[in-house]
C-alpha cells in the first residue's frame, strides 16, 4: 500500500482522461465499463471462496435466515 497523500496507478490513468472532453454517452460507457470489470472481478473472487469453503445453497439459505443482530 502506498503512502497517504500519492495517487495510486488507477487514479493516475483516470486523470489522463481529464484532458479529453468526453460526451455524456461516452462517460455513461466508461462508467459501465469500470462496473462491469468490478463486478467480474467481485463475482470470480466469490466464486473462488465458494470452491475453496465447499459452499453451496444449503449454506447461504443457513446465513440468510442467521439472526446476528445484538439485543
Amino acid at each position: 500500500m502506498e503512502a497517504a497523500g500519492k495517487l495510486t496507478n488507477v487514479q493516475i490513468e483516470l486523470l489522463k482522461l481529464f484532458q479529453y472532453n468526453l460526451s455524456e454517452k461516452q462517460l455513461t460507457e466508461i462508467k459501465n465499463m469500470l462496473a462491469k470489470y468490478f463486478a467480474k472481478t467481485a463475482t470470480a473472487e466469490m466464486d473462488k471462496l465458494w470452491e475453496e469453503n465447499d459452499w453451496n445453497n444449503d449454506v447461504m439459505k443457513v446465513w440468510a435466515n442467521e439472526h446476528l443482530r445484538k439485543k
